[in-house]
């Protein structure tokens, strides 16, 4: 018997273990290429929302202050009529947008995932309004609606003079309007991240369900969409953020009108912080927004953690 042939019997520490190859450079090059980014944001975001929710409690008005008057700046806030419709403007809107935003995003993803002849075209055409601003959606929108030389006006030009379209004018439909200009500005998004999520799921699955007969739409809404989890979600805090912040679509559209029909809080506070002088109330209003970016927000990051570490443990 050969004895430089190594027994699997043999004692412990008799075969070395092969080496680690060490790490070259240090982590402190990373940590120092991070250093701006954090700086920026503990001095640009923290220390910001910290002076806000500091401003809140004072009596400031056009100048800060530093007095301390407690929770009457909130007190007022939410004793005024205007910031009441301004809540319940954002709570329609966000409700119709993001359920709008995804189901549409959602027929686009599964229109594209067909392998369909010009899926470069398409996806351009469909991405493409997302990369308008806010202020360009909302002038076109605001003359496509436009009672006057929009689209009723058209369509009585063409022969049909009783039809009438005149929501954007209209206090009872006009967030409607701006829905609808925003559903088609950011289904492009969704369409996107949900598109990367279907390209993810294996093709076996639509194969093994031709075997059995399923339907095409039965595959997508029992099979494909429970695994778009992550995709969904990850839509979902992005167009959550945009209920949050819509500003500018409003203004371009209706400046929050008529009347007050389309006040949203970004709204309520610019015209308190800029055209009222008010910054006690309008920092009152954001520290309030904040608060609730926060609550929604919130559930869906502690999800996603559980799900990640869920998957890390496998």
């Amino acid at each position: 018997m050969n004895s430089s042939v190594t027994s699997p019997l043999a004692a412990p520490g008799a075969a070395k273990a092969p080496r680690r190859p060490r790490r070259s450079g240090s982590p402190w090059g990373a940590h120092l290429a991070l250093l701006p980014m954090a700086l920026t944001a503990i001095g640009v975001y923290v220390v910001c929302v910290l002076w806000s929710v500091r401003i809140s409690v004072s009596s400031s008005q056009i100048f800060p202050r530093s007095d301390f008057v407690g929770l009457s700046q909130y007190a007022r806030l939410f004793a005024s009529e205007r910031w009441i419709t301004s809540l319940e403007n954002a709570a329609l809107f966000g409700v119709l947008f993001v359920a709008l935003s995804l189901a549409v995003g959602f027929l686009l993803a599964v229109f594209i995932d067909q392998r369909v002849r010009g899926e470069d075209f398409f996806r351009t055409i469909f991405l493409y309004p997302y990369a308008m601003s806010f202020v360009a959606t909302g002038l076109v929108w605001q003359w496509a609606l436009n009672p006057e030389f929009g689209l009723q006006s058209t369509v009585r030009a063409l022969g049909w003079e009783d039809f009438r379209f005149d929501w954007i004018v209209s206090q009872d439909k006009v967030m409607y309007t701006i829905v609808l200009a925003t559903v088609w500005q950011a289904s492009g998004l969704v369409m996107a991240i949900l598109l990367a999520g279907l390209r993810g799921v294996d093709e076996s699955l639509w194969h093994a369900a031709r075997i059995d007969g399923i339907p095409r739409w039965r595959y997508y809404l029992s099979i494909v969409l429970p695994q778009l989890g992550p995709a969904f979600a990850s839509a979902t805090m992005l167009l959550a953020i945009g209920v949050v912040k819509i500003y500018d679509a409003v203004v371009a559209m209706t400046q929050g009108g008529p009347g007050q029909a389309s006040e949203v809080p970004a709204k309520f506070i610019m015209d308190h912080l800029f055209a009222r002088a008010n910054i006690g109330l309008a920092s009152a209003a954001s520290s309030v927004m904040l608060l609730t970016v926060i609550a929604l927000l919130a559930p869906l990051w502690y999800a996603r953690s559980v799900a990640n570490r869920g998957e890390s443990k496998r």
